[in-house]
């Protein structure tokens, strides 16, 4: 049985060429890169040219990227660090309902110190609209912070015309990047931002590392004390093998990307043509256009989402019901509830989220085993059609 890989939203697999640039510095180069003899100096070598390496993929410099454990941590500081540091201006700050919960919850968290957040609205393709960014600004409001792609149905954001916003009111602009990084062409300069979060293993890398962009001059505090690495911003020993991984595969990515988009998008629209096309009582949700090439989020009439999961991975096939960080959870998406479905809705969602493997057969065969289970699945089903 072949085994296909469509989960590619919660995880990628390291490449081969960036396993291969991590290698020595688990065995050989493994000198800590604060020290000041040859193996210390190979150490930070190393990491400045990843840092170099990064930037070009996103158009930055490269003194403005700084590594961290993963979007996760990115994310936390990005939003600590700039309200902490900010403070004095304003404490209240913009988001959107349906941000990743590594956004989410940091803005909760914030408001147990006395920062108000908006989150606000998104419309039933999963876009925030300008005009509503623009009417939720206050003359405290010290941060926006909008996710360039939603993670669970792919819909890409306005963010030139927000970033545009944000500039006007001299209010600072964070997304979490980690779903469009190595995926779409992303440019920090072009899109306003002035903090941007990555993950490694979104792009190819390796688990456990990843990047926050800091735009030069952006007021931003430390939210982890230490000996004082990366700037002063991120302290705690580098990690070097894994920074080394992120650099190699941002310079593939960076090589590949717009290719690599245009074919996954060819594939990506076979697959939505011909799930909706034979399966009844199917929709798209997200965009149906301005979306990642990667990412189809289905929802079907009278099934668990569960369920064709695990029946798809009987057939050696994975995917998932949403965010991989939140897919064991009971409760409806967030994602899913916020763009107007029910309950019910939410339950029969499957994400089917494409990478650098996939190929067209690959898609015709998983094409066959949705309809195939989605019928069985309603077959079985009490609340199927009779």
């Amino acid at each position: 049985m072949k085994r296909i890989y469509m989960d590619n939203a919660a995880t990628t697999p390291v490449a081969p060429e960036v396993l291969q640039a991590m290698l020595p510095y688990f065995s050989d180069l493994y000198g800590n890169a604060s020290s000041l003899h040859s193996f210390g100096i190979e150490a930070r070598a190393a990491i400045e040219e990843a840092r170099s390496k990064v930037a070009a993929l996103i158009n930055a410099e490269p003194s403005e990227i700084y590594f961290t454990s993963g979007g996760t941590e990115s994310d936390n500081l990005a939003l600590k660090g700039i309200a902490l540091k900010n403070r004095k201006k304003g404490r209240h700050i913009i988001t959107s309902s349906f941000e990743h919960p590594a956004v989410l919850e940091v803005c909760r968290a914030l408001t147990r110190l006395d920062y108000d957040v908006t989150y606000l609205p998104v419309t039933r393709d999963g876009l925030v609209e300008p005009d509503v960014v623009r009417a939720a600004i206050r003359h405290d409001t010290i941060l926006i912070s909008i996710m360039h792609a939603n993670n669970e149905i792919g819909t890409i954001q306005p963010m030139h015309e927000i970033g545009q916003i944000a500039r006007e009111k001299g209010i600072y602009f964070h997304s979490d990047g980690v779903q469009t990084a190595g995926k779409i062409p992303v440019d920090v300069e072009a899109l306003g931002l002035d903090a941007l979060s990555i993950s490694g293993h979104k792009l190819y890398g390796p688990k456990g590392i990843g990047a926050l962009y800091v735009r030069k001059g952006v007021k931003i505090e430390s939210i982890q004390q230490g000996g004082g690495h990366e700037g002063g911003l991120r302290s705690g020993t580098e990690n070097v093998p894994g920074i080394v991984g992120l650099g190699r595969a941002a310079d593939m990515a960076k090589e590949t990307v717009t290719d690599e988009a245009k074919r996954q998008t060819a594939l990506r629209d076979r697959l939505k043509e011909a799930v909706l096309g034979r399966i009844d009582e199917s929709w798209l949700n997200g965009h149906p256009s301005q979306r990642l090439p990667s990412n189809l989020n289905f929802g079907f009439r009278y099934i668990e989402g569960e369920s064709l999961i695990l029946l798809l991975d009987a057939r050696g096939i994975a995917a998932s019901t949403g965010s991989a960080c939140s897919s064991k959870k009971l409760a409806a998406s967030h994602v899913l509830t916020a763009i107007g479905l029910g309950p019910v809705e939410c339950h029969g969602s499957l994400r089917v989220t494409l990478g650098r493997s996939n190929t067209m057969e690959d898609i015709d065969l998983v094409s066959q085993a949705i309809e195939e289970s989605v019928s069985r699945l309603r077959k079985m089903s009490a609340l199927g059609p009779r």
